[in-house]
């Protein structure tokens, strides 16, 4: 729609999808579905921890095939999302590999690994006619080698917690995100104090991302967060897109303005 080039806009980003997150998400998304035409972009794993690959389950293919359809986006979220190098041998890889997280499955990659897991991804999206434009590391966490690796892939944006990146040349976008630790009752409430605090910070801001995780799905008082945020957010007239919708978008008004 033509207002869509000047309202701004809100991303529903769903990370961690997968054959065994989709009993999570399940409920969350019907609700979205019944408020109309939101699009999403779901963070697709190709081989969640190992052991639920896409491959071995030909009805979950079908429902994101039907989301394709409907106007949501798939981007590729790691290939196994979680951290199989060796042991951290640093402090600092120590406290990001095993307190910050377990899943940083690209936080240490070499560029040569990098390129052999992008590369079967996007095979793995070719093979199932799914477009792909995007690709998310887990945890946000890229290790240089993935960076260059990236480069040299035919795909349009990566992001972090803040930014989209254009790719390959990495030229940052200013995308502030909303996103919960919800594994237990005392991170879900910081959470929400830390989120409605942001979320007033950026009334004004072009874009918000909202950023959601399986475990939020899992505790009534996260998902229900994430609904009324959307229904708020919607409600000041914000436009939902997907990720590559909103980038698409950028880069015409940047062209219209040049003109």
């Amino acid at each position: 729609m033509l207002e869509s080039t000047t309202r701004p806009a809100v991303l529903l980003v769903l990370h961690d999808v997968a054959p065994s997150t989709w009993a999570d998400y399940r409920p969350f998304v019907e609700a979205v579905d019944a408020l109309g035409n939101v699009p999403m972009t779901w963070l697709v794993v190709p081989d969640f921890h190992r052991r639920d690959a896409l491959a071995g389950h030909p009805q979950f293919r079908r429902l994101l095939d039907e989301r394709v359809a409907r106007g949501d986006e798939l981007a590729l979220h790691g290939y196994y999302h979680d951290d199989g190098e060796p042991a951290p041998t640093t402090p600092r890889d120590w406290f990001m590999r095993r307190v910050y997280t377990h899943e940083g499955e690209f936080y240490r990659l070499s560029q040569e690994a990098a390129r052999a897991r992008l590369q079967a991804g996007i095979e793995l999206f070719q093979r199932y006619d799914w477009p792909l434009h995007g690709f998310v590391a887990p945890a946000w966490l890229m290790s240089d080698g993935t960076r260059r690796a990236l480069r040299e892939t035919p795909l349009r944006y990566t992001s972090d917690p803040r930014h989209l990146y254009r790719l390959p040349d990495f030229s940052a976008i200013t995308a502030p995100g909303l996103v919960w630790s919800a594994r237990s009752a005392w991170r879900r409430g910081v959470s929400k104090i830390v989120s409605d605090q942001r979320e007033q910070r950026w009334r004004q801001a072009p874009v918000i991302r909202l950023g959601l995780h399986p475990v939020d799905m899992r505790h009534r008082f996260s998902r229900d967060y994430w609904l009324r945020t959307l229904q708020r957010l919607l409600a000041e007239g914000r436009v939902p897109m997907t990720k590559i919708d909103w980038l698409a978008q950028q880069q015409r008004n940047r062209s219209e303005r040049a003109a």
